[in-house]
């Protein structure tokens, strides 16, 4: 009995210890960057909201559902099914796209220092990751056939003087937006990771 299980652990050791390719390793690095920025922006979201009157989380939900996120103009798959049907190249090339268009916006956030000072070096680090991975899986196609997407306009009229009621809706509105953001990006990649194990189930 004891010869048995000692054979079937070597079996499971022998199947479970396939060498790990480098793209691999790369899109496990990824995946985690993003998923502890994403639990970071719920955390932001949620704290900020809990400090409200239920009468402006109302209000401003209802104004957010109506109003849409900057980075909506970046087009990526609209709902799971697409998202499932998109390339490795197509799906690392949008998450690119997302994470630039927080790096400036993120530097304004209305939270503490600390946290703040937490994001900007992380989405950073997460962008030079999915820039190697894109490297990795472009196979000579050029990798942003217009460049000058890329850069998208500051979120509305937030660099500017704001009033109370205002500056509080944008905050708010930055907060849900970069945890909407963060969750796609979170999604698109570890779609893109999955696509590396052929016999792994990648529905969502």
């Amino acid at each position: 009995m004891d010869r048995a299980i000692l054979l079937l652990s070597v079996l499971s050791l022998g199947v479970s210890s396939q060498p790990i390719t480098e793209g691999q390793r790369l899109f496990s690095i990824a995946v985690e960057r993003v998923h502890n920025l994403h639990l970071l922006a719920q955390r932001l979201f949620t704290e900020f909201e809990s400090s409200l009157q239920t009468e402006e989380q109302r209000q401003l939900n209802k104004i957010f559902l109506q109003d849409f996120c900057n980075s909506d103009y970046i087009i990526s798959p609209i709902d799971k099914h697409e998202t499932q049907r998109s390339s490795v190249l197509k799906l690392l090339s949008i998450s690119y796209r997302l994470i630039e268009s927080w790096e400036f916006p993120s530097r304004s956030l209305s939270v503490g220092p600390a946290a703040r000072n937490q994001i900007s070096p992380k989405l950073s680090e997460l962008k030079t990751g999915i820039l190697l991975l894109i490297g990795a899986n472009q196979d000579g196609a050029e990798m942003f056939p217009d460049s000058s997407t890329l850069q998208l306009a500051p979120y509305g009229n937030y660099y500017q003087s704001l009033g109370a009621d205002e500056s509080l809706r944008r905050t708010y509105e930055l907060l849900a937006c970069f945890k909407k953001d963060m969750h796609k990006v979170e999604t698109y990649l570890t779609v893109a990771k999955c696509r590396l194990s052929p016999e792994a189930n990648c529905t969502l």
